[in-house]
């Protein structure tokens, strides 16, 4: 298949790519050109800034593919630009969503508990939203304007040794150099998922018939209590957390106030088996430990 992937030079992003050449797929990259090309020539580059809309433009004028996978969609207004640019361009677009679309509010979530098909549009640039809302409202636009078919993905905090964002990585530092962590809610569950697998579920549903929203995550949770026991054991060392206070730097990542974590039901139910969490975080905690000690 023709393929094109919208950010997929780091991190999950990169492992879809990897993924999708070695089913000897014909894979185009899509960025600013600013993490460099780590695949050399076995993919297609198109360096553009997706903000020039003009450019963007002009980079997709005569294409078609099969599917697009866009991982770096944060707007109504970038969704709005990909349903106009890729009208009759593709078979299928694969958004990257988040579990930042449901509200924290202690329970479990399913799809059901934010509908894109009828939730209200306001336009606007990344900028004028928040993280979470940015992604509620790229995902109503695609839904409402896009004239193929779509499927969201709803990662939970995406884990693995290459994080650029570092946040299993944060907690490993700070408890390996006695500096303190603070956070609201140390029993608070959460629901994680590994780089390689993101990459897998992404694949699996750009390549499986199906369209509307997915959560994507290991099966299980766990609390951040639980956690830092393991980078504990791991390293000899205790924890210093604050429940209270704490200045800006020590602020946990994972600081929620609430359970926060999502069901896979409806994905397992479409073919796809997700590994479950304990299966591999000790592994990882574990990896990360003697990488930073």
């Amino acid at each position: 298949m023709n393929i094109l992937v919208l950010g997929g030079t780091r991190f999950f992003g990169k492992k879809l790519v990897e993924l999708c050449i070695e089913n000897g797929h014909d894979v185009t990259i899509l960025t600013r050109g600013q993490s460099g090309n780590p695949f050399g020539t076995a993919v297609k580059q198109l360096i553009v800034d997706r903000d020039d809309h003009d450019a963007l433009e002009n980079a997709l004028a005569h294409t078609t593919w099969d599917i697009v996978y866009d991982n770096i969609c944060y707007s109504p207004n970038e969704a709005h630009t990909i349903c106009e640019l890729l009208k009759g361009k593709t078979k299928k677009l694969v958004f990257t969503s988040t579990l930042s679309t449901y509200e924290v509010d202690g329970k479990m979530k399913k799809e059901e508990d934010f509908d894109p098909y009828h939730y209200q549009i306001l336009m606007g640039d990344r900028e004028e939203f928040s993280y979470g809302e940015g992604k509620r409202q790229a995902e109503a636009v695609l839904f409402k304007e896009a004239s193929f078919p779509v499927v969201a993905v709803r990662f939970p905090i995406v884990m693995g040794e290459h994080d650029y964002t570092r946040r299993l990585h944060f907690h490993v530092e700070r408890i390996l150099h006695d500096q303190p962590i603070s956070l609201p809610n140390i029993d608070a569950q959460m629901s994680y998922i590994t780089d390689e697998e993101a990459a897998e579920f992404l694949y699996f549903v750009g390549v499986t018939p199906i369209e509307g929203p997915y959560n994507a995550t290991a099966s299980g949770a766990i609390s951040l209590k639980e956690l830092l026991a393991l980078i504990e054991e791991e390293s000899g060392k205790r924890a210093k957390i604050s429940l209270v206070g704490g200045d800006e730097e020590s602020q946990s990542p994972y600081g929620v106030q609430a359970d926060w974590y999502m069901t896979n039901a409806k994905a397992e139910k479409a073919g796809f088996t997700f590994s479950q969490l304990r299966d591999w975080l000790p592994n990882l905690v574990k990896t990360l430990v003697k990488q930073l000690q």
